[in-house]
């Protein structure tokens, strides 16, 4: 692109610090940092925040840790409030389990694209394999042939290949929030995340969705920004059909405006 963008990376995490510390060494590890650092944390203890603290002694662009009270899960929120603390252009957003290759920021500003938000893909690991990465404290690295991995074919970065894999479409319900991207204005004027979902579940299809309603298209890139996502339980679903219906009536409605979202938020920057 010609002209140079700011970078926010949106980090989302809840009570696992010694996953964050892996995330954060990554981030440290990059060929190309992004301008900021965001935390966008669901009421963690104070471990958390202690983790934070001494990364924050040197780290060379500004990490900013967003908080609020544990009231349940509620990503939407947060994530709302984390990125309403930024001016940045543009946002790659990951979850506090996602380990990144040293390529990842330079990947996704590589991809960025007007009228684009950004379908990332990212590596599974085991949970063996995840317990071993988080014993040693610092993230081993794998390989395609390593043992405890799914979704190899995730792991190739071929950056002269990428192109002939990008796949344009006005798809939504594929998204998921721990390897995406957008343009901050195009989450200002879809008003960021609807709060109406609480719980786990689908708040990141749901903002796809305003995004295609918006009349933007979706991006999905392979071969490059790759990434590892360590094994964890699964969260409480119990509400994951309510969030479903909301995405659904977002979709055959052609809304792209969610009353409850990021507005409230931004009003407390500006």
């Amino acid at each position: 692109m010609a002209k140079k963008i700011s970078v926010a990376l949106v980090i989302a995490t809840y009570n696992w610090p010694e996953a964050l510390k892996l995330v954060l060494e990554s981030v440290l590890q990059q060929q190309v940092l992004p301008d900021e650092v965001i935390i966008a944390d669901d009421g963690s203890d104070y471990s958390t925040k202690a983790l934070i603290d001494d990364f924050k002694v040197n780290f060379p662009v500004p990490l900013k840790h967003f908080w609020h009270e544990d009231n349940g899960f509620q990503k939407t929120l947060i994530l709302n409030l984390a990125i309403a603390g930024t001016t940045c252009d543009y946002i790659v957003q990951v979850d506090g389990d996602i380990v990144l290759h040293r390529n990842f920021i330079k990947d996704h500003i590589r991809t960025a694209e007007r009228g684009y938000y950004i379908r990332g893909s990212r590596v599974m690991l085991s949970e063996q394999r995840s317990k071993q990465e988080l014993k040693s404290g610092l993230f081993q690295g794998v390989s395609i042939f390593s043992q405890g991995i799914r979704n190899r074919i995730n792991m190739l970065r071929i950056p002269v290949l990428a192109p002939f894999f990008v796949k344009k479409s006005k798809r939504s319900d594929n998204v998921s929030g721990c390897n995406c991207a957008f343009w901050h204005d195009d989450f200002v004027r879809v008003n960021g995340y609807n709060n109406e979902i609480k719980g786990w579940g689908h708040e990141d299809i749901e903002l796809a969705a305003r995004f295609i309603n918006l009349g933007l298209s979706q991006k999905k890139i392979k071969m490059m920004a790759v990434c590892y996502h360590l094994h964890h339980p699964f969260h409480d679903r119990k509400r994951e059909n309510i969030n479903y219906v909301i995405y659904k009536n977002t979709l055959s409605q052609g809304i792209w405006y969610c009353p409850q979202g990021y507005a409230s938020y931004q009003e407390n920057y500006t």
